[in-house]
């Protein structure tokens, strides 16, 4: 439906279509994982996790409480006196400072009695635990209730964006990105260092509310240091910001300013925290900034999809190609009469008689078959001789083949982007699987059980012939395994064969010989491609969505089309 300018849609329904639209970008952020080490993708990682954690953070509870009171986060480098400033601002000590470093250890939120109930665990902050009393858990929030802090107004002690402990440095991160108002604390020591300017850089582009403390500065330093920092505040696009000047002073027993040092701030901000109109001002500006950028930045974590999708595609292929190869080579050499070299064939010999067979036949077909059946000079214990043979040949095969393409993919993996790191610690991927003899002899095993079944079943009626009695179960089953193992190039007088069509027929054989052949490729086709899974597990494992980019960009466009009915509906004249 399109609305005409003078029927803009209530500001509540809009907020509720936005607070969906974030909703869903945080579920498209959350299922666009970014597991493969590509170049840039630590980078795109950790703003993604950012994002996340902004949206949970902030901007999710913001947008169901705008109302909310404002939260202005101070946050500095190391040594700018922040917790002094945070104590003299609420007029008595409600956070720990002093001269060892790092001094703040988990945040301080200081809130007025009445706004209690909007800081509560499923509020802002919500994978910080609440807690009532000074901790150094830095998972924890510590709440105090004081009625010199201004209702609608609270005020949160970061830990510094410089500290040496990485989860200080982390958690300040964190926090700032959750605040409404950044009150940066500096000083004239610190105020050109490159970390804080790198946060004040961020604000900027997302339009973050800032407002800047040049602290424990030396009277008759102040003016000099507070006009160059001024300038670098405009060059930087933040020539907009408060700038407040704290002098360098004593500081009380209990550890705060004499409260003429802070009046300026303290002012300020309760005439913020007064103004229902200035502070929902300070809120949306932030707000919004932080959406809008959110937006962007989701197309890059949507690019960076993309490389991963392309990683992954690259990784799956030498894996079909070494085993699509070794599963068809597996098959062709099952019949194409590999299997029948060295041992097999000494023992089918063996078996068979060959040699005085072959001097003894004749070319009239008619007493050929007589012939073969009359010549057998083999024992049961030959045929079983055969049989171990034809299994160690077959079960040598398969692993042959499964040590190649699993070799060829380990190769090719440690030359892809993303393989080197699924490689690693991965020795067992370098070679067949540790159980390939033990599934390729359980597979041949049965499929021999198989073949020795169909004679059992296709002699039924013929068990009590001269014919079927002269060679047993075990030896017409080897000559069907012979035959299989030759089904596809035939050899002139195929002794096998020819043992096979005299006690069965001709049809019958062919019946045989297919299934036979048929069970043998499928086992093979099985082998191989458990074989192939100890790949394909590893990369489906990875959990990367098809979908991943277009969901994203798709999610980030809806955020934008209700920023734009958001900024569209405030434009409109109300009636």
């Amino acid at each position: 439906m399109t609305l005409s300018r003078d029927e803009g849609e209530h500001p509540d329904r809009l907020d509720t279509r936005m607070l969906t639209a974030l909703v869903q970008l945080r579920g498209a952020l959350q299922a666009a994982r970014l597991p493969l080490d590509v170049p840039g993708v630590e980078e795109r990682r950790l703003a993604r996790q950012q994002m996340i954690d902004q949206l949970e953070d902030y901007v999710i509870p913001r947008q169901m409480s705008v109302d909310a009171p404002l939260l202005v986060v101070v946050g500095g480098s190391t040594g700018a006196g922040k917790s002094t400033l945070v104590n003299s601002l609420v007029g008595r000590r409600v956070t720990a400072s002093g001269l060892l470093r790092p001094t703040t250890r988990s945040p301080v939120l200081v809130h007025h009695p009445d706004d209690a109930r909007w800081f509560g665990q499923d509020r802002l902050l919500p994978d910080l635990v609440r807690t009532d009393h000074a901790t150094d858990d830095p998972h924890a929030l510590q709440l105090v209730a004081s009625d010199t802090v201004p209702e609608g107004l609270a005020i949160l002690d970061a830990p510094d964006v410089d500290s040496v402990e990485e989860h200080n440095r982390t958690i300040a991160a964190q926090l700032l990105a959750a605040a409404d108002l950044w009150l940066f604390v500096t000083s004239a020591a610190r105020y050109s260092d490159q970390v804080p300017w790198d946060y004040l850089r961020q604000a900027a582009e997302r339009s973050t509310s800032v407002a800047i403390v040049l602290d424990r500065t030396p009277a008759d330093a102040v003016q000099t240091v507070a006009a160059h920092l001024a300038r670098m505040l405009a060059s930087r696009g933040l020539k907009d910001s408060p700038l407040f000047t704290v002098n360098e002073a004593p500081i009380s027993e209990d550890g705060l300013l004499d409260a003429a040092e802070v009046a300026d701030i303290r002012g300020w901000l309760a005439s913020l925290a007064g103004d229902v109109d200035a502070r929902g001002l300070v809120v949306r500006q932030t707000l919004d900034g932080t959406i809008r950028t959110l937006g962007r930045q989701t197309y890059l974590v949507a690019d960076a999809a993309a490389a991963q999708l392309e990683a992954l595609a690259q990784l799956r292929s030498p894996v079909a190609a070494a085993y699509d190869d070794a599963t068809e080579r597996l098959v062709a050499e099952s019949g194409d009469g590999t299997l029948l070299r060295g041992e097999v064939l000494a023992r089918w010999q063996e078996l068979i008689g060959t040699g005085e067979l072959l001097r003894t036949l004749d070319q009239r077909v008619g007493r050929l078959r007589d012939r073969v059946v009359s010549a057998v000079k083999g024992t049961p214990q030959q045929a079983d001789r055969v049989l171990l043979a034809v299994e160690a040949a077959a079960e040598a095969l398969v692993v042959d083949h499964a040590e190649s393409a699993a070799g060829r993919v380990h190769a090719a993996w440690e030359a892809v982007e993303g393989g080197p790191g699924l490689l690693e610690g991965r020795d067992d991927l370098r070679r067949a699987g540790p159980d390939i003899r033990r599934r390729a002899e359980s597979e041949v095993r049965a499929w021999q059980e198989e073949v020795l079944g169909l004679i059992r079943s296709e002699g039924g009626d013929k068990r009590t012939s001269a014919r079927f009695l002269a060679y047993g179960v075990h030896g017409l089953g080897v000559a069907l395994m012979v035959v299989t193992f030759r089904r596809r190039s035939p050899v002139a007088d195929d002794l096998g064969r020819v043992l096979l069509d005299a006690v069965f027929g001709t049809g019958a054989v062919d019946a045989m010989v297919e299934h036979a052949g048929a069970s043998l490729e499928r086992r093979l086709r099985m082998l191989a491609e458990a074989e192939r899974v100890r790949f394909t597990a590893v990369l489906d494992e990875l959990d990367v969505p098809a979908d991943a980019p277009d969901q994203l960009r798709a999610a980030s466009r809806r955020v934008d089309d209700r920023r734009f009915e958001q900024a569209r509906s405030a434009a409109e004249p109300t009636r």
